[in-house]
């Protein structure tokens, strides 16, 4: 079995429909695929009415949180939710304030941008996003089309990224308080890309530590952004908390290089995974993968 549980489609900032990706996934030899948008379980639905047959789908999320040290500044971290109920009413409702904080926050940041003199507008953004949950990918792809930069990842790497002075901070959730409404929701949690410093600031293993104590079930581990040393001590971190270890690849579709399926899960830590869960079932008819 093949198995990617971290995966993008344009009802966040994918640039693949629910519909293409599971297609995609098929096509590359996967047999499990997990659809785990931002903030949104908007694409569960297509997803699941374009399941090809032999391949099984897996609802989830990427929530957006924060880690708080007891010194110095909060962490950016991201907490992906795997089979949770979606109409618990916390997590939805946390779903709907994630959703509007990121939609001030790229009005913002294409309002500062803007006044600089760079050729965006919100309303373009908005209307082309096609009801997305709008984040900087949106805005960046904008730029590009603009010819400001060549790509998304230059426009992260020149004007979005944390240190930019387009930079717009948003509440995210607590990740303590996130890994609870998760395991409320009869849901999974996994750390994604925990220790992937290419991004930024990564948080320490005390951080790590608290997350297990507060009902993390699993640490994504085989992850593009992930050097070989980063891998082999989130390897290690797993086994001493007694965390499961997930492998995916955080596909984009054309927003990133990484193709679907690049980094993948052990089946057995799949079905571990799958037996920890309660608020609903992987996705899988005749000819699906077992879950």
């Amino acid at each position: 079995m093949r198995i990617d549980l971290h995966t993008h489609s344009s009802v966040s900032d994918g640039t693949d429909s629910p519909a293409t990706l599971v297609a995609a996934a098929r096509a590359a030899g996967l047999d499990v695929v997990a659809l785990t948008d931002h903030d949104t379980t908007d694409g569960w639905a297509s997803a699941a009415a374009a399941r090809p047959e032999g391949l099984t789908v897996v609802p989830g999320m990427e929530l957006s949180a924060r880690w708080f040290p007891a010194e110095g500044r909060p962490v950016s971290v991201h907490l992906l939710a795997y089979l949770f109920d979606p109409d618990h009413p916390e997590l939805a409702e946390e779903r709907r304030r994630l959703r509007e904080e990121r939609l001030d926050r790229g009005q913002r940041i294409v309002a500062a941008l803007a006044a600089a003199g760079y050729p965006v507008e919100w309303e373009r953004i908005l209307d082309a996003s096609g009801g997305a949950v709008v984040g900087r990918p949106h805005v960046a792809r904008a730029l590009v089309e603009a010819g400001v930069v060549d790509s998304v990842d230059q426009a992260f790497a020149t004007l979005l990224h944390q240190g930019s002075p387009f930079h717009v901070t948003k509440a995210d959730t607590d990740v303590l308080e996130g890994i609870r409404m998760v395991r409320a929701a009869g849901g999974v949690p996994v750390f994604a890309h925990g220790l992937a410093t290419r991004r930024g600031r990564v948080v320490d293993d005390v951080a790590i530590a608290a997350m297990a104590g507060a009902g993390l079930v699993g640490l994504e581990v085989d992850h593009p952004d992930h050097s070989p040393a980063e891998r082999a001590h989130l390897r290690g971190l797993a086994g001493d908390l007694g965390l499961l270890v997930t492998g995916s690849s955080d596909y984009h579709g054309a927003n990133k290089a990484t193709p679907i399926g690049a980094c993948t899960t052990d089946p057995a830590q799949y079905e571990a995974l799958v037996a920890a869960s309660t608020g609903s079932v992987p996705l899988a008819g005749r000819g699906g993968a077992a879950g």
